[in-house]
């Protein structure tokens, strides 16, 4: 396991001008509360604090608190970064004691998803629906990380937070107190496919009034002997001519 160790001074000035000075000057106030102990108010580098939290496994392991000339063995309880700016703002250590049980957030690290049976065979894709899980055990036992093996599971296969391999002396703290054993922690699943319905443009044809010209849509449709008669009162569909019309008058010879 990797040691993390941390130093921290006491500080006297508190209030939200007090802080706002600690800032400025790159650190970054706190407090170091629990075991039974008066919480004490503490500031620590910015930097230095920064630096160790690029690291996963600060967040889950007991750490080592310089402070005040002595040595307090602490846990990362709380931690406030600034809304959009990448300033860590405040932080809580909570004392550790041998002899009691600790609620700590531990990630999940996922195994063999490259050799996962439902995706090499069987065209699924991985979703993890829970990243982490918040553990409750003794401080010795606390794990740096929960190990879930993807390798032989298959398409339409959920493992639940009860499914989870634990290691010794550690428990989930939801399960501890009455939660659901059926949460979903990771699923192999066929995608859904989603499927685009593209819409033909429409056609705007501009139609140009030609004295006896013919649409050719309508010519297409229609036979040469239905094409639109002059204009003698004649219907063209009937080819008689209508009622109280008078009759067309016969072309003279020569």
């Amino acid at each position: 396991m990797q040691l993390f160790e941390v130093k921290a001074e006491s500080r006297k000035d508190q209030g939200k001008g007090a802080s706002r000075r600690l800032r400025r000057d790159g650190k970054v106030p706190g407090v170091l509360y629990g075991a039974g102990k008066e919480a004490t108010p503490i500031v620590v580098n910015h930097e230095e604090l920064k630096h160790q939290l690029e690291q996963e496994a600060f967040f889950s392991h007991i750490l080592t608190l310089h402070f005040d000339g002595g040595k307090e063995r602490v846990v990362l309880k709380d931690l406030q970064r600034h809304a959009f700016r990448p300033v860590i703002v405040h932080v809580d250590f909570q004392r550790v004691a041998e002899d009691r049980e600790l609620t700590m957030r531990v990630p999940l690290h996922f195994l063999n998803e490259d050799r996962c049976v439902g995706v090499r065979t069987g065209g699924g894709v991985i979703s993890h629906i829970v990243t982490e899980v918040e553990v409750s055990c003794l401080p010795r036992d606390l794990p740096e990380f929960i190990e879930v093996d993807l390798a032989e599971i298959n398409v339409g296969v959920t493992l639940h937070m009860s499914d989870l391999e634990l290691p010794a002396g550690v428990s989930i703290y939801a399960l501890k107190h009455g939660g659901d054993a059926s949460q979903p922690v990771v699923s192999v699943h066929i995608p859904r496919a989603i499927e685009e319905v593209e819409e033909a443009p429409v056609e705007v044809v501009a139609e140009v009034a030609v004295e006896g010209a013919v649409p050719a849509a309508d010519a297409a449709a229609k036979p040469a002997a239905a094409a639109k008669p002059a204009a003698t009162g004649m219907p063209a569909a009937a080819g008689k001519p209508a009622e109280g019309a008078a009759p067309a008058e016969k072309r003279k010879k020569g």
